[in-house]
């Protein structure tokens, strides 16, 4: 698809015109900052700059730790300590990378299923789409290395449970878990291994993130409406978009400032809100904790995990049909995948022809329980897994895979999706006028 029709960059002194020519940096720049946007973006708009923003922090404030941290099993927790206690300002810096992770998966999840509900993930952005996934993808492993490193006993036996999943895979589990591990336990291999890992991966974050504001670039924006921009002359996308410099960019940070503003209150006074306490407790192999609980951000998919116990039907039919290979701890490895995975698949298994949910009657409900489902789990997954727990996470953990595979498909079908505008430009004058009580021109296109 062609990008949307408007002005670029030209450079006018010599200096901009021998540079242009070697180096066209200031034109990707221009384009960037001056992509026409659609001009109707509503608030849910603003986590793209509040992920760019925890992705730079990370990276900095990762930067200044590795050079006081020490990843050997015998002297990490020691260093963390000396950078709590010694080194000028580690105790802010260590803070502010601990719950930038926590800001970073707000954002990204708040970013997920605003896509979910407008249709982000629809014709022609299926690309940006599946690069988004793997950017959470990344996110996730990036996270879980980073909560080992402090060498807590919420570390050591958070990367005992959750390496020993690997374990679980028939026939190539057990190399591919000692492979990771670098030996047979959590050992300081592993630490080795997950602290190299932890450095490295940020910075394919950040070239998937290059990757991924590029492909939007060529596709353009999605918007609370779906309808997309008119390409057929600079003029008419004109109606319908706004340069996101200066419009936007003010706008998202505005909102960046006020969400600062809360992140660095919960920095500064409630530091440790979201972590356990048994992290500042030195590993020992010998101590296990009365209950291993992983960060906020996956306990989701750890529900998942727990869900599917050997007394399950679903369990036990897979278990006979496989001749006993898929039991109940590779089953839940295979549905805390899977649930990721149906989000990945969600261009395909979304059949409605109609892209945002803000005209699909039906659809609003069922994302509604969506989103509840996705904090019953999250819920679910700090319980101990027994009981009611148990019944709860199975049940949560049905209606999402539902939702995906079965749900989404058939209101396709059956929904009646509610008119939408012909335009942008019309969206736009009717939001205008309801909130003015004015009166806002549409100029027709041509014929």
């Amino acid at each position: 698809m062609a990008g949307i029709p408007h002005d670029h960059y030209e450079p006018t002194s010599r200096g901009e015109k021998w540079l242009y020519k070697r180096l066209p940096i200031a034109g990707l720049l221009y384009d960037t900052l001056m992509i026409p946007t659609p001009k109707n973006l509503n608030w849910m708009w603003i986590w793209g700059i509040v992920l760019t923003f925890c992705l730079a922090l990370q990276i900095i404030t990762g930067i200044v730790l590795v050079m006081h941290y020490t990843p050997h099993v015998d002297y990490a927790f020691a260093s963390v300590e000396h950078i709590m206690r010694n080194v000028n300002g580690g105790h802010f810096i260590r803070y502010l990378h601990m719950n930038g992770a926590s800001l970073f998966f707000v954002a990204v999840y708040a970013h997920i299923f605003r896509g979910l509900y407008y249709g982000s993930y629809k014709a022609p952005r299926e690309i940006t789409w599946i690069i988004g996934m793997l950017i959470y993808l990344l996110m996730m492993g990036t996270a879980f290395m980073g909560y080992v490193l402090p060498w807590g006993q919420m570390s050591f036996w958070g990367a005992t449970v959750i390496t020993g999943l690997f374990g679980a895979i028939p026939f190539i589990g057990e190399p591919i878990q000692t492979w990771l591990l670098g030996g047979p336990a959590v050992d300081n291999a592993t630490l080795n291994r997950f602290f190299s890992l932890h450095y490295l991966l940020p910075f394919v974050i950040a070239a998937l993130v290059a990757v991924h504001i590029w492909a939007f670039h060529t596709t353009g924006n999605n918007n609370p409406t779906g309808v997309e921009v008119r390409r057929t002359s600079k003029a008419e996308a004109a109606k319908d978009t706004v340069p996101f410099w200066p419009y936007f960019v003010i706008k998202d940070l505005f909102a960046l400032g006020i969400i600062l503003i809360v992140f660095f209150a919960i920095v500064g006074f409630m530091p440790n809100y979201l972590g356990h306490p048994d992290n500042y407790i030195e590993a020992n192999p010998l101590a296990t904790p009365a209950h291993i609980v992983p960060e906020w951000y996956f306990l989701p998919f750890y529900a998942i995990l727990r869900a599917f116990t050997a007394d399950v039907w679903i369990v036990m039919a897979a278990n006979w049909i496989t001749g006993g290979i898929v039991d109940a701890k590779f089953f839940g490895v295979l549905a805390m995948f899977g649930a990721i995975a149906v989000m990945a698949l969600a261009p395909w298994l979304d059949t409605s022809s109609v892209r945002s949910g803000r005209y699909r009657p039906m659809f609003k409900w069922w994302f509604a329980l969506l989103v509840l489902d996705f904090f019953v789990l999250m819920w679910a997954g700090a319980m101990p897994a027994e009981g009611i727990y148990g019944v709860i996470s199975l049940i949560a953990s049905a209606y999402w895979f539902a939702y995906f595979l079965v749900i989404l498909p058939l209101l396709g079908v059956i929904e009646k999706p509610l008119p939408q505008p012909a335009t942008i430009e019309e969206d736009f004058a009717a939001h205008y006028d309801a909130k003015t009580g004015g009166t806002h021109t549409i100029v027709k296109p041509a014929e």
